[in-house]
C-alpha cells in the first residue's frame, strides 16, 4: 500500500554542520552536499540533532538550511530540521525552511518542557496548519524525555502535509502500531534498526553513518526493496558493527564528526557542551573504523 511521505523513502542523510575556528565553515559544507550527490544520498537533513542545530544561533539555523538548499540545487532533496520547544520558534524555522525552498521539514519532539498528548498534538498541528510544507515528525524519547505515543502520531497523520516520521523509539512495537494506525511512511531514526524497521514495513532511514558510508547504506536499502533479502542481511551484518560504534562510543554526533576527521572528511570541531573523545575513545573508534576496511593500519 503508498503512504503519504513516499517521497522520502530511501537515504536521507542526518548531515554534520562543519565547524573551523568556531564558526560555520559554509564551503565545506557546500563541498559536502556535493558529495552527497555523488554518492547518490536521496535526501539530506541539515540541522538535526547530528548538525549540532541546539548550539547554533537562529541567524546560523537559518543560513544552514538556505546553504544547502542553495547547493542541492534540485539534484537531491533537502528535509530541513525545523524542530523546537518553542511552537513560535518552529513555525518560524519551518516558514523559513518553505521560503528557501526545501522539500521537506523534520520536525522532532518538543524537548525538556515533556508536553501532554494533547500538546503534541496542538504543537505539531499549529505548524502543519500554518505552512504548506511536507512535515516529518521525529520521535526520539532518549532526547526529548517523552514518547509521541502512536495514537497521537496516528491523529496527526489526517493533516495533509504531516506525511511521514522519524521513528527512534527503538521499539518495533511503537513502529507497528504506528503503521497499522495510519498510511504515513516509517523512515528508521536508529541506523542499527533499518533492516528490523524495513522488515515490518518501513520505507527508508535518517541516517548518521551516511555522512561516511552512504553507498553502503543505500545498497541495503536497494537490496531489500528489490527483494534480494540475502544480500540486505549481508549489508547489515557488515554495517552493524559501524553504526553500533556511532551509537554507543560517545554521545552523537562527537563519533561521527571523530570518524570524518580520521577519514579527512571533517575538521571534527564540536561546539561546547560537545567535546572531543578521549584518547581510549578514539582508538576504540579508530579500530572500527580499520575493520570496516575505511582505514589502513
Amino acid at each position: 500500500m503508498a503512504t503519504k511521505g513516499e517521497r522520502f523513502a530511501g537515504l536521507t542523510v542526518a548531515v554534520v554542520t562543519p565547524f573551523r575556528g568556531g564558526e560555520v565553515d559554509f564551503e565545506a559544507l557546500r563541498r559536502l552536499v556535493d558529495w552527497h550527490v555523488e554518492q547518490g544520498t536521496d535526501c539530506l537533513a541539515p540541522v538535526g540533532t547530528t548538525g549540532e542545530s541546539p548550539t547554533l544561533d537562529h541567524d546560523e539555523h537559518e543560513r544552514v538550511i538556505a546553504a544547502v538548499v542553495e547547493q542541492a540545487r534540485g539534484r537531491i532533496k533537502v528535509m530541513a530540521g525545523t524542530g523546537s520547544n518553542s511552537t513560535k520558534e518552529a513555525l518560524r524555522l519551518t516558514r523559513f525552511a518553505k521560503k528557501a525552498g526545501a522539500d521537506g521539514a523534520l520536525m522532532v519532539g518538543p524537548y525538556y518542557n515533556k508536553p501532554t498528548q494533547e500538546g503534541y498534538f496542538r504543537h505539531f498541528a499549529t505548524v502543519a496548519e500554518s505552512v504548506d510544507l511536507p512535515i516529518v515528525l521525529y520521535n526520539i524519547p532518549g532526547r526529548t524525555g517523552s514518547n509521541i505515543l502512536p495514537e497521537t502520531i496516528a491523529r496527526l497523520a489526517k493533516m495533509p502535509t504531516i506525511v511521514a516520521v522519524k521513528e527512534a523509539t527503538g521499539q518495533m512495537d511503537q513502529a507497528s502500531q504506528i503503521l497499522a494506525l495510519s498510511d504515513l511512511t516509517i523512515l528508521s531514526g536508529d541506523d542499527s534498526l533499518t533492516l528490523p524497521l524495513l522488515a515490518i514495513g518501513g520505507r527508508g532511514v535518517v541516517s548518521v553513518v551516511g555522512n561516511i558510508v552512504p553507498r553502503d547504506m543505500k545498497a541495503l536499502l536497494s537490496a531489500f526493496e528489490a527483494g534480494r533479502i540475502a544480500e540486505a542481511q549481508q549489508w547489515h551484518k557488515k554495517l552493524f558493527p559501524l553504526c553500533r560504534d556511532m551509537l554507543g562510543a560517545a554521545t552523537n554526533p562527537i563519533p561521527i564528526k571523530t570518524a570524518m576527521k580520521m577519514l579527512g572528511r571533517d575538521t571534527g570541531e564540536l561546539r561546547l557542551p560537545m567535546c572531543p573523545m578521549d584518547s581510549a575513545g578514539e582508538g576504540k573508534l579508530r579500530e572500527t573504523l580499520h575493520r570496516y576496511g575505511l582505514l589502513r593500519n
